[in-house]
């Protein structure tokens, strides 16, 4: 049995009801026993649950929907207010009206990845065969399973293809499996700052951060919430030591520089003295609210293990053989975490494949996280070719 309702956010308070009517409320999508999500791991996950966000109208054609991947700390709330922290959405500078996701031409839908925390089943919800959290029994996920969870979604929402399929980072790895694994439901894909697997370094900065939580007395083998507490600090390292690679060393300089933070002298002590201490403590401290550790654990396992040339003899180029889909890759150059290197090999595979593929590399000292931040030539970028595609698709207006 699958059944598709909405969920009012339960962190709306009754004096901001008026904000929520502004904006779409999380919509949940039940799958029963009878609806199993197959995993790579061999494990059938039976019932889940997938939490999403939609934003605009479909189209007569059911031709204008656009999937939103969301990164490692994202979530399905792309372009409405946070019901945890009420901060704008992620992406509200690329989804909106008139924006390069055009809401009144495109049918935005995003969804909590399988995993996570914010709705979907992950290592938070309750393991209906014991009733208590999944916790470390919660099966290990992949990037293809999020992806055929996604595809199980959008069955149910009666799509058959896809206008496009966008994403950064983890977002990006998705979008490039869902080409990969349904060449004919996907039109077109813009994929941003990733690549087609993890390098040994970014597998070093996730352990390191895995670690960081695992090393929390408060842990408790992922078993914290039975015992009433969380691990705050080590959740908050590992965001601290994720977040540096976010950014880049000329951002860092120009933000902060070796200023002090509310004093001209040091301390001589371990306290917050410089302003970039200060700021990732913010950083790290703000981001245990809103995240559960074990999905941390969960989400970067997923990014670890991601190789769309595994299942290919390791030829890259084999994954996309004859597809049709158009490509879009951006990469920016001052991003050290998916280098503009990664992006020119997948450029090169799907040339080699025969593929449809345009490719930018954006000039920018923002780092990896230039694709969330406000860099116009991205916009531009974006939305030429989104209306290019719609062209070539034949693309109405919502409702035409």
């Amino acid at each position: 049995m699958v059944k598709v309702q909405s969920v009012p956010s339960p962190a709306i308070h009754a004096d901001e009801r008026s904000q929520e009517a502004d904006h779409p409320s999380s919509q949940l999508a039940l799958f029963g026993k009878d609806q199993p999500l197959p995993l790579d791991c061999g494990i059938d996950l039976a019932p889940f649950q997938i939490a999403y966000q939609t934003y605009g109208e479909l189209n007569t054609e059911r031709s204008n929907a656009i999937l939103v991947c969301h990164a490692l700390t994202g979530d399905q709330h792309v372009a409405n207010i946070h019901p945890v922290t009420g901060k704008p959405g992620w992406w509200e500078t690329m989804v909106g009206p008139g924006r390069p996701l055009d809401t009144d031409s495109y049918f935005i839908i995003c969804a909590n990845v399988i995993g996570a925390c914010m709705g979907s089943t992950g290592p938070a919800s309750t393991n209906p065969a014991t009733g208590k959290l999944w916790g470390l029994d919660f099966p290990i996920i992949t990037i293809p399973d999020m992806v055929r969870a996604q595809a199980m979604l959008l069955d149910r929402l009666g799509i058959d293809t896809l206008f496009c399929v966008v994403g950064g980072s983890m977002g990006g790895m998705q979008a490039l499996q869902w080409t990969a694994a349904y060449p004919n439901r996907v039109f077109s894909t813009l994929a941003i700052a990733c690549s087609t697997r993890h390098s040994a370094q970014n597998i070093a900065f996730h352990e390191l951060g895995r670690q960081a939580v695992m090393a929390d007395p408060d842990w408790h083998n992922g078993r914290y919430a039975e015992k009433g507490t969380h691990p705050h600090r080590g959740l908050g390292v590992a965001r601290m030591a994720a977040h540096i690679t976010y950014l880049s060393d000329a951002a860092l300089h120009r933000k902060f520089g070796r200023r002090m933070q509310d004093r001209e002298l040091p301390t001589f002590s371990f306290d917050a003295d410089f302003q970039v201490e200060s700021y990732l403590r913010h950083q790290g401290s703000s981001f245990v609210e809103r995240f559960d550790a074990n999905s941390y654990l969960y989400l970067t396992r997923a990014m670890d293990y991601f190789d769309i040339a595994a299942d290919h003899n390791g030829v890259l180029a084999q994954a996309f053989r004859g597809i049709k889909t158009r490509f879009c890759v951006v990469s920016f150059t001052s991003d050290w975490l998916f280098p503009t290197s990664e992006s020119r090999a997948l450029v090169h595979a799907l040339n080699a494949s025969s593929a449809r593929v345009s490719f930018a590399e954006i000039e920018t000292d923002r780092g990896h996280d230039a694709f969330l931040l406000d860099v116009p030539e991205f916009f531009d970028i974006s939305r030429a070719f989104l209306q290019s595609a719609g062209t070539a698709r034949g693309l109405t207006k919502t409702g035409g």
